[in-house]
């Protein structure tokens, strides 16, 4: 099970413990807001889209959405979301569960500066019904970050 490899990741900074699982749904934002009773924008949501090598891995805030002109001007290609079984090919984790931890493969990690406005945000841990609280830098050291990116819009509305 995918969340047993996202603890085993987690094993190597003392942090497996800290994986928390809920009895209800985290697989979208706003259910993951609900389990963990903190703001959907707290929610660092892990998007997967297609690259010329394969995947690539996007972490942003649950109130971003992509802004395909920043995607295309930082990558270089357009945002073109993996299908299910793709995302579950490349990261070994399912829809709902997608997170930057424990990965089938060695995918390009980045994390979208929507996210660090926060003191921690809530990644999913490979399952639908799990979480972890993390800095922004422990979030970077983590998931092995390339580099943090702007390829987000519509964030911090009201903030």
């Amino acid at each position: 099970m995918a969340i047993e490899l996202v603890r085993e990741c987690f094993k190597k900074w003392g942090r497996d413990e800290d994986v928390l699982e809920f009895n209800t749904s985290s697989a979208t934002v706003e259910l993951a807001a609900q389990a963990l009773n903190v703001e959907p924008a707290r929610i660092a949501k892990t998007l997967s889209f297609k690259s010329e090598d394969g995947a690539i891995l996007v972490v942003a805030a649950g109130d971003a959405k992509i802004d395909n002109s920043k995607f295309k001007g930082q990558f270089g290609f357009k945002a073109k979301m993996l299908t299910p079984d793709e995302v579950h090919k490349f990261t070994g984790h399912a829809i709902g569960g997608v997170c930057p931890f424990g990965l089938k493969n060695r995918i390009p990690v980045y994390l979208d500066i929507s996210l660090k406005r926060f003191q921690t945000v809530f990644p999913a841990c490979g399952s639908s019904n799990s979480a972890i609280e993390l800095t922004c830098q422990e979030l970077e050291k983590y998931s092995m970050n390339e580099k943090w990116v702007d390829v987000c819009k519509s964030w911090g509305k009201g903030q």
